[in-house]
């Protein structure tokens, strides 16, 4: 539990994350983010050490990655990481299935790194373009239909996936949901097939049903269960000119165990002496995803496509020689141009055999987030 007091040892700034010279910031802290928390200052680098056994992370370029739907249509998604709360995976899509299919395991919510086109589903046609979140609730009957190959990281919740509460900010920050976009009712003609197959996504076993008719006849529907896109250039980014904030402001989705951030450009940190990028910690309750959807920051390309697995426990944030030249061009830089997607998972995630045969990529440390 919180307390209300903290005390106070040694060597440290006056205030949090500024000002701190030539220590080296890291944060041991419970529940992410919102619990205890003690601030240790250190005089070396806590991410510079040698690794053995099977805690290490994953850091890997998705385009080197093949799900099997990038070359048949019949093919499936690529599963990279799990746990009991959810599945992440990666799509690469560029032509849609013979069959449909119905997740009935749990939501979906699919970002569009590359690629357009539309998803039939059983509420009517859902449009999508790169930087769009796709969200596609449990047991619904959906086709992908890309107009070109679609680059697609998915998160599979077991639980349904929800708009965090509102709290302070009201209900339009960080995002208003009144932006999202919903499909038009719209029964699909049938194509002259004797009958049409819709699979099961399921986490064990194997599931067909058959139809003598299309499986997306709606003629219209109503309610507050729904597929819908929603745009990363419509979110709205929360800062501070006097603090660097911590990543959960960010947070676009949840469902139990499983936390969906957006890290989209803002204005950098003005005042001077304090810190413009995240510092070291080691998120002792929280396994985290980093999906590098592009941009830069302080004058360094992020590497578009790479994913980057950090295990609870495990100190992690981008190291010192990142830090002091974001220091050094204060008065150069005025915005974080970074674009990154995040998802912190409660339970450990386990990564599946392709991610741990895959190539690791060495990920600039100017950009490791």
């Amino acid at each position: 539990m919180e307390s209300f007091v903290q005390l106070r040892s040694g060597r440290t700034p006056r205030q949090i994350h500024r000002d701190v010279e030539d220590l080296k910031d890291d944060e041991l802290g419970r529940f992410g983010f919102s619990g205890r928390v003690a601030h240790l200052y250190r005089k070396n680098d806590p991410t510079k050490f040698r690794l053995e056994g099977d805690l290490g992370g994953v850091d890997t370029d998705t385009f080197a990655l093949s799900p099997s739907d990038e070359s048949d249509p019949s093919g499936e998604p690529l599963l990279m990481f799990f746990n009991d709360d959810c599945r992440i995976l990666l799509s690469k899509r560029a032509e849609a299935a013979p069959h449909w299919s119905r997740n009935v395991d749990g939501d979906e919510l699919a970002f569009v790194h590359q690629g357009s086109g539309y998803f039939e589903t059983e509420f009517g046609r859902l449009p999508y373009r790169t930087g769009d979140w796709v969200y596609l609730p449990k047991s619904c009957t959906y086709r992908q239909v890309p107009a070109e190959r679609t680059h697609l990281l998915i998160v599979e919740a077991t639980d349904d996936f929800r708009v965090p509460r509102d709290a302070y900010l009201g209900r339009f920050f960080p995002f208003d949901s009144s932006l999202i976009a919903i499909p038009e009712a719209e029964a699909f003609p049938e194509d002259g097939r004797e009958e049409y197959e819709v699979r099961f996504k399921q986490r064990s076993g194997q599931t067909r049903l058959f139809y003598g008719f299309h499986p997306l006849d709606v003629e219209g529907w109503k309610g507050d269960n729904f597929p819908f896109t929603f745009n990363i250039e419509d979110y709205d980014v929360l800062g501070s000119d006097d603090v660097h904030l911590p990543p959960t402001v960010h947070l676009f989705m949840e469902a139990t165990g499983v936390y969906v951030m957006n890290f989209l450009p803002r204005p950098a940190e003005g005042k001077q002496g304090v810190e413009r990028i995240p510092w070291y910690h080691r998120n002792v309750d929280y396994d985290e995803i980093a999906f590098y959807h592009g941009g830069s920051v302080f004058g360094i390309d992020m590497p578009a496509g790479l994913i980057s697995h950090a295990p609870q426990g495990l100190h992690h944030g981008i190291p010192e020689r990142a830090r002091e030249r974001a220091r050094r061009r204060h008065d150069e830089d005025k915005t974080v141009e970074w674009k990154v997607i995040a998802i912190d998972t409660r339970r450990r995630l386990t990564a599946t055999a392709a991610m741990s045969a895959a190539v690791q990529v060495e990920v600039p440390e100017e950009v490791r987030v």
